[in-house]
């Protein structure tokens, strides 16, 4: 066959063999005579390799050149602009390229962009070489070459986008979604000196939750925008912050109310199965809520921390709310979900969750699916657990010896009950282990029975009392 063309067989790319030893000629004459035809061959295969990425989620910019394939999403309007100190305006049209890994934004220029404009349809796939950079909505490729590819790449163009199909890279997006939390506003200062504002808020839909992050005159939406609030939000772009994806906002994107029905199901790790150094979702009703305490830190700033119980089927836990977190309006009987917690080994060698700046928390409706299956309904009515509120060096642990001492007392008071007649007790279940324990506002009642039972129900338990306990015959 040839050297030349043994090289051409071993290489993995989309030239036809006419232009390689085109190619392999110029190189040639360029260097000389300082390399013959296979070392050329040779120097021009590595080139075609070089930039060679699996897929668009490997597009980082920086890159000096990406090679990928990738089918056209959208195509953009043909724009114009003014060069400096040139005759001729500029020419650009961006197109939305996607393939089984992500999205990426291609420009291309000039002459390019009116081929694109004139040739491109919605569906086709292109074989794409060009330099990644950062740009106004995320990485954009800027096109040096682009031609069609006979490569079968799955995406569905008619998708709507979810929170659960976002993917890095992704521009032009457009969200449906439940505000779930909301944060203050920051403001930070930018290189150039000017002051530039940020603030976060947290999208809920069908497949999953989302943290969006808004810009400057943007982040005023999170102060008009209350939890529960259902929006549209139009024309964002993905990133990645600590190993997690967000939609940014830019000047041209929209967040508006709109009247549509979206829901949003948390998941949560039981409490019981949590473990350290870990950062998950957790959800429950509270049970106690300390008072917001004041330090400071190494800086000479102030911050803040307050502290609440969390108690699910499976056991309860400390969760730490530090800075703006700890001015939330969380109080006993609450059902609360916190995402994004980290846990970590807390007072006494109990585990603590800790909710700071990555974390939201929210308020539950309906209950929240633990992530093994099983249903964390939880509801109000904790007044045996909440005391006077908890601090740091209270021992939350004792709540259970609390609520079967009120129980004692309320059973002492019922002599023809403590005879061993029947007596029926009517409450919402605080405690849904062994024994199980209702509260009806004023008094407790331990429970012995076989059923299953969730926090939160409210019960009417009827059998004889004996020591305290209620040995239910019929529980409905």
């Amino acid at each position: 066959m040839g050297a030349i063309a043994d090289i051409y067989a071993d290489l993995d790319a989309e030239v036809p063999e006419t232009e390689f030893r085109e190619a392999v000629e110029q190189k040639v004459e360029e260097m000389g005579g300082l390399a013959d035809e296979e070392t050329a061959a040779m120097l021009i295969a590595h080139e075609l390799s070089d930039g060679e990425i699996e897929g668009v989620a490997d597009v980082e910019a920086g890159m000096e050149e990406a090679k990928f394939a990738a089918k056209v999403t959208s195509i953009g309007e043909l724009r114009t602009f003014e060069r400096d100190g040139e005759d001729e305006d500029g020419k650009v049209v961006n197109v939305e390229v996607a393939d089984e890994t992500g999205r990426v934004r291609v420009a291309f220029w000039d002459e390019r962009a009116e081929g694109a404009v004139e040739e491109l349809e919605v569906g086709d796939v292109l074989k794409i070489a060009g330099r990644p950079r950062e740009g106004y909505n995320g990485i954009e490729v800027s096109a040096d070459r682009a031609e069609p590819a006979d490569v079968d790449i799955e995406v569905d163009l008619d998708g709507a986008d979810t929170i659960e199909a976002l993917t890095l890279g992704e521009s032009d997006v457009t969200l449906t979604g439940m505000v779930l939390d909301t944060d203050t506003i920051r403001t930070f200062e930018r290189d150039d000196g000017s002051e530039g504002k940020v603030a976060n808020l947290t999208l809920g839909d069908e497949t999953g939750r989302v943290r969006v992050t808004l810009w400057d005159d943007q982040t005023e939406r999170v102060e008009e925008l209350d939890p529960d609030t259902t929006v549209e939000l139009v024309d964002g772009y993905v990133r990645e912050r600590d190993g997690d994806l967000e939609v940014h906002l830019s000047a041209r994107s929209t967040l508006e109310a709109v009247d549509a029905d979206v829901e949003y199901v948390p998941e949560t790790t039981p409490i019981e199965n949590l473990a350290i150094d870990t950062t998950t979702d957790i959800g429950g009703v509270v049970r106690s809520a300390d008072p917001k305490r004041t330090f400071d830190r190494d800086d000479g700033s102030e911050g803040q921390v307050r502290n609440v119980r969390l108690q699910d089927d499976t056991g309860d836990i400390r969760v730490a709310l530090w800075g703006e977190k700890a001015d939330r309006e969380i109080a006993p009987g609450d059902e609360i979900q916190f995402t994004d917690v980290e846990i970590q080994d807390g007072w006494r060698d109990d585990l603590e969750a800790s909710a700071g700046w990555r974390a939201s928390v929210f308020a539950i409706d309906g209950g929240a699916t633990t992530t093994d299956g099983s249903d964390g309904d939880s509801a109000e009515g904790l007044a045996a657990f909440a005391g006077d509120g908890a601090t740091d060096e209270t021992d939350d642990t004792n709540a259970e010896s609390d609520a079967e001492s009120g129980a004692d007392a309320a059973a002492g008071t019922d002599t023809e009950a403590a005879s061993g007649g029947s007596t029926e007790f009517t409450g919402t279940v605080v405690q849904a282990g062994d024994p199980v324990v209702l509260d009806n506002g004023s008094e407790t009642m331990r429970v012995e029975t076989s059923m299953d039972v969730h926090l939160g129900q409210e019960l009417t338990a009827r059998g004889p009392v004996s020591e305290g306990r209620l040995d239910a015959e019929d529980l409905f």
